[in-house]
């Protein structure tokens, strides 16, 4: 089976790469089933004849690394059985075109995870609100004084901006900050730009957890992320910030019907941010599984159940064409 994976630009450059991308671990496991697999970026994609094509270049293993060759090759995305649509936010405008251009791809002959409509019309702080109960209190607003009377009431509130990841620009504020109208007016751009706004959850000090998806299902394996000394949030992507934890019977409960929706939406692989038992975040773009890390605190290979998750939908998906 021929794979194309579609990964962020940083990703490429650093691609002779450390096993704390979750697409190291994929690509390399599924080499090893036996898939020829092929990397690419958004910026290497176009559109000819009416056919979406890809610049890319095939990837192969050496002494347990993975690296790829130097020239690129240009092949029709409809050659390949599997893209991954693994590319990380900002969900800016080259984004979303790069989405469209799968458009122009047939889903018989190629089958795209996630599915880049599904992803374009997902937001990954603002759709969280379809799970309402399960969030903390929230609104989205750009409007000061939407954000002045939450925080009034809640006494300590987190902002977010809705497009960018690893915690770019997510800050909290107190009431009675002495920068409040200054911080307000930053993320919001002086009222122009829409924003998450949610309840502080104290719990936040230790941490949130990561919840993964595969289909319906929700693992039984999941991480703690620590903050860092320097921030209230992780962003320190080091063993020291990544501990072990456990999912309750409650958050497998809440949790599964929030996979079954996603994965009805096209979106089979996913992650939660979860703080005391409260979705803060839906990751769909490139989600974390933290590989490396659960691996190591719970003695599996979880690289090789995510594979299988992934080949196997893929070949359902070939038997279900051929069916058609």
């Amino acid at each position: 089976m021929d794979i194309l994976f579609l990964i962020d630009r940083i990703e490429l450059k650093y691609f002779e790469f450390n096993n704390l991308v979750t697409n190291f671990w994929l690509i390399r496991e599924l080499m090893r089933e036996g898939s020829n697999v092929f990397i690419t970026t958004i910026d290497k994609l176009g559109i000819s004849g009416g056919k979406a094509f890809a610049h890319c270049y095939p990837v192969f293993e050496k002494l347990g690394n993975i690296l790829y060759e130097r020239t690129e090759t240009k092949r029709n995305i409809e050659e390949f059985r599997l893209c991954m649509l693994r590319n990380d936010p900002p969900v800016d405008l080259d984004y979303i075109n790069a989405t469209y251009i799968f458009d122009f791809v047939d889903r018989s002959k190629t089958i795209v995870m996630n599915e880049p409509r599904a992803v374009r019309d997902f937001n990954e702080k603002l759709h969280a609100m379809l799970f309402p109960d399960l969030m903390p209190e929230h609104m989205v607003t750009s409007s000061k004084s939407d954000i002045m009377e939450f925080l009034n009431n809640h006494e300590e509130i987190v902002l977010k901006p809705l497009n960018r990841c690893f915690g770019a620009g997510v800050m909290t504020l107190k009431k009675g900050d002495k920068n409040t109208a200054v911080i307000i007016n930053s993320m919001t751009n002086n009222g122009s730009t829409l924003v998450m706004v949610q309840k502080y959850i104290e719990k936040a000090r230790f941490g949130d957890k990561r919840v993964l998806f595969l289909g319906d299902e929700v693992l039984p394996y999941c991480v703690q992320k620590l903050p860092s000394n320097d921030d209230f949030k992780f962003n320190d992507h080091c063993d020291s910030n990544i501990i072990k934890a456990v999912l309750t019977d409650s958050e497998k409960e809440k949790f599964t019907p929030v996979a079954q929706k996603l994965n009805s939406m096209g979106i089979s692989m996913a992650g939660l941010d979860v703080i005391d038992e409260k979705i803060i975040e839906i990751n769909v773009t490139s989600p974390c599984y933290f590989i490396k890390e659960i691996n190591a605190h719970f003695g599996i290979e979880l690289e090789k159940q995510v594979t299988n998750f992934i080949l196997s939908r893929a070949k359902s998906e070939v038997l279900i064409s051929g069916l058609s």
